[in-house]
């Protein structure tokens, strides 16, 4: 439909090599010998690799609690930004138009936040029921399959 058949592209072409490889300039038109252009190009840029050792992957990756304490320092950072911004934009407005803002921000968001705390405090409950051992399956005549803390607090993370 484009027109793919008209042109034969070789396999060395400049537009195909690798990056960091040497480019091979050849005539589009010449047919040649492909196998013997491929192999010539391929002792070419094993020449130009140096030897290196390879690092093991463990002196490289950091550790999963390096990992996880860098994001959670991230969240925090992200966080106080956000709530730099919006406490100074909020403080900008005028006082009528700040009250109508906080009312309307109250009204629209209090049922998801209330919501939100209901699930997390939910969870937090079952939390202190398995830290002091309570079996609260017993207790409230729970089926085997009842949810966990775990399980309650994976419904939160979006």
């Amino acid at each position: 439909m484009f027109g793919g058949g008209l042109l034969s592209v070789p396999v060395n072409s400049p537009h195909l090599r690798k990056p960091g490889s040497r480019s091979v300039v050849s005539d589009l038109g010449e047919l040649g010998n492909r196998a013997e252009e491929g192999f010539l190009h391929s002792l070419e840029v094993n020449e130009m690799k140096g030897v290196t050792t390879p690092l093991s992957g463990a002196a490289i990756m950091p550790s999963p609690l390096f990992l996880w304490r860098f994001k959670v320092l991230l969240f925090f950072i992200w966080g106080f930004i956000c709530s730099k911004i919006g406490w100074d934009s909020v403080m900008r407005m005028s006082a009528d138009l700040r009250d109508l803002f906080l009312y309307e921000a109250f009204l629209y968001y209090n049922p998801l936040l209330l919501v939100t705390m209901m699930v997390w405090l939910w969870g937090v409950n079952l939390w202190v029921f398995v830290q002091a051992n309570v079996n609260y399956a017993k207790i409230f005549d729970l089926d085997q399959n009842h949810l966990t803390h775990k399980e309650i607090w994976k419904v939160l993370d979006v």
